[in-house]
């Protein structure tokens, strides 16, 4: 679903992560977000040399973690 704010920009809901914002949302270095894309714990893809990884992918993966 589409939203449109007051400057009359779109904003569509999300459905990639940038490597920046799982460093957030984990709380982890950049390093250690490309080692979890090494070993293949969610799925992911190139666009260019830029990074975007599913979020319902991540999300189902951290809701599978025991914390």
């Amino acid at each position: 679903m589409n939203n449109i704010d007051t400057s009359n920009t779109i904003i569509t809901d999300k459905r990639c992560y940038t490597v920046q914002e799982l460093q957030t949302i984990l709380g982890i270095s950049r390093g250690s977000v490309y080692k979890l894309l090494k070993i293949g714990q969610f799925h992911w893809f190139k666009i260019g040399t830029t990074i975007r990884i599913s979020k319902q992918s991540f999300d189902e993966w951290l809701n599978g973690q025991s914390c």
